[in-house]
């Protein structure tokens, strides 16, 4: 089955049983200070997996385009990607129901559910199909109401129903799978979910809970340098994880117990390109639909590569293109840092193979073409421009590189790291040119650059509200006011392209060719404190999204919307006059009066055509 066939019969699936569906979020997340891309469909989700209402309701669906730079290191054998689709559903819990479910649904429907759709709208065998279950551990039960409904499924099924006690991975590798067990109980380290990981990690108040894998059975015989036996979390290969359901009812005490959530949710993440291969009965991923032509295209461009490397190439300049789609550029910092590792690291293996003429746009091309009905905003040109460029400076970065290696026969690692850091000097090219010494610390100083600029994205690079304190929502009402008056001053072709918001500062990004005048500056401020002191009202309204454009609603540039949203207008409700109308999740102060004076503190390029300012009131 193709991409497009699986993500359609999902979608549809879960619209059939009472669900809305919402678009993919960025890469690039704006709510989520712990991170520098979006990982996971649970993501954008977690408001609301932790309480806030969502305008759709209770019931949620998606497809969640995904990156994870922490795979890079994986990516060359037939399963690891950096980028990736999440199919994903949702059910978000009501704490005033007596079961705190309410309109939403529980263990028995989401099992069921997700068994049904891979049985049966997938087509995979179901003696092929073995899951996982939380056995138990630090103080939390073993999850035996999972076990029972996984058993009355395989038993209605006609097929073996045997639960078997794993517990760890060690035990897993020496007690393997036995006659007829179709269902293993895994601990804390397989099968439960929170933010914070393992449960001593939790800080109070976190939220999580225990959680069901389903796997695909490829049938290949075991390699005994995984583990003498096999088990469903063996990476041997014959296993491979299609779909986790994770089930959120239990929330971190301060005495370090857990007690029952106030609501209790679900959320399903499947991974689509892993549907896709089990679908085929093809354990490498590389053959489904949305890879495979990237790899024939690779093979016509770059004549002598291998297996391992055309992986390479194809997976990262998948990566690429969307994460360029998104508005990330490639630089040494942050998210940049990872966009520029992730091409030079493809290009790197492009020059092993002998090639020295630019190919990286082309390869984008391929990836918007394979993918130009779902994500159209992969046919911007700008990508091809973006990945052009960067393999030109690529190829200058080799020739200084080469030159500080000429005289060189080994180096230490972080030697080598500083060659990377400073010029993008891929380490795979330096180990082929000279011997890297303890090649182990430049991992070592890699790992704590990613940290850091990690940690950069919880502060100055992090999207959205740092929280929802007082001083935080009145600048989050201030910097709607900005962009409406940067829009009155400057023109419409003024449009957010991002925002933090502390409880020091705001941050706004927007469109615009060039820098503001000092005058410019002071009339965006001047007009904004004007409606400071006005008092205007703060309204919410939840609309559909078509109603909300003919209102004249914005938000963030190329961001994709519900068919239903938040909107937030700030408007004069004696004469009507509307100042700003924005698609946004709130909160804000319900009267401008309440913001206190604005002041503009700095202003400056970010790239290309987007200019930031620095605000704060007073």
């Amino acid at each position: 089955m193709t991409h497009s066939e699986i993500r359609k019969k999902f979608l549809k699936f879960f619209v059939e049983r009472g669900h809305k569906i919402v678009p993919s979020s960025s890469l690039v997340p704006e709510n989520d200070p712990t991170t520098l891309f979006t990982g996971s469909g649970m993501q954008p989700m977690m408001p609301y997996l932790l309480g806030e209402k969502h305008p759709l309701g209770t019931r949620l669906a998606d497809s969640q385009k995904s990156f994870r730079a922490e795979d890079i290191e994986e990516v060359g054998d037939n399963r690891h990607t950096t980028f990736f689709e999440m199919l994903g559903n949702w059910s978000f819990g009501d704490p005033d129901a007596s079961d705190k479910v309410g309109a939403g649904y529980w263990k028995k429907e989401q099992l069921s559910w997700i068994y049904e759709f891979l049985t049966k709208e997938v087509g995979l065998d179901p003696s092929r199909l073995y899951v996982s279950v939380f056995s138990g551990g630090s103080g939390i039960s073993r999850d035996d109401d999972s076990i029972q409904i996984w058993q009355d499924i395989f038993q209605s099924a006609g097929i073996s129903y045997k639960y078997s006690q794993l517990e760890t991975l060690e035990k897993a590798g020496n007690k393997g799978v036995e006659k007829d067990a179709r269902i293993f109980g895994y601990g804390i380290d397989k099968n439960w979910w929170s933010r914070a990981g393992k449960p001593e990690n939790m800080p109070v108040g976190e939220p999580g809970g225990p959680d069901s894998e389903i796997f695909f059975d490829f049938q290949t015989p075991h390699d005994i340098k995984f583990g003498k036996k096999c088990h469903p979390n063996c990476d041997c290969g014959r296993f491979l994880e299609i779909g986790n359901s994770v089930f959120m009812e239990y929330k971190k005490k301060s005495d370090g117990d857990f007690e029952p959530l106030p609501q209790r949710n679900v959320d399903f993440g499947g991974g689509l390109e892993r549907i896709i291969a089990a679908s085929n009965d093809n354990s490498d991923i590389f053959n489904i639909d949305a890879l495979y032509p990237i790899i024939i295209k690779i093979r016509g461009l770059v004549p002598k590569v291998d297996s391992r490397s055309e992986r390479i190439i194809a997976d990262h300049m998948r990566a690429a293109t969307f994460l360029i789609a998104d508005g990330v550029t490639p630089s040494n910092k942050v998210q940049g840092y990872f966009l520029r590792r992730v091409i030079r690291r493809a290009l790197t293996y492009v020059r092993k193979s002998g090639v020295e003429n630019n190919i990286a746009a082309e390869l984008g091309k391929t990836v918007s073409k394979i993918y130009e009905k779902e994500y159209p905003e992969l046919q911007n040109p700008q990508i091809a421009d973006v990945l052009n460029a960067e393999e030109s400076k690529f190829r200058k970065t080799l020739n200084n590189g080469l030159k500080i290696l000429e005289s060189k026969t080994e180096i230490t690692g972080k030697e080598a790291f500083d060659l990377f850091q400073t010029y993008g000097f891929p380490f795979e090219l330096t180990q082929e040119l000279v011997r890297v010494m303890e090649p182990e610390e430049f991992k070592k100083y890699a790992l704590e650059h990613s940290e850091s600029s990690t940690t950069a994205s919880a502060g100055i690079f992090k999207g959205g509200l740092a929280d929802h304190s007082e001083k935080v929502i009145r600048l989050h009402t201030a910097t709607h006011l900005i962009n409406a008056a940067l829009r009155k001053i400057l023109g419409d072709q003024v449009w957010q392209k991002g925002s933090n918001i502390t409880g020091e500062r705001t941050r706004f990004d927007f469109t615009h060719p060039e820098k503001l005048t000092d005058e410019q500056k002071k009339e965006v401020e001047d007009m904004a404190n004007k409606w400071v002191k006005r008092n205007l009202e703060v309204k919410k309204d939840i609309m559909p999204l078509e109603e909300a454009r003919k209102l004249g609603a914005i938000g963030v540039f190329g961001e994709k919307y519900p068919d239903t949203v938040n909107i937030y207008s700030i408007l004069d409700p004696k004469t009507g006059e509307v100042i700003s109308r924005e698609f946004c999740g709130g909160p804000h102060v319900s009267y401008t009066g309440k913001i206190g004076k604005i002041k503009i503190t700095k202003e400056e390029a970010v790239s290309a055509g987007v200019r930031r300012i620095r605000a704060i009131v007073e």
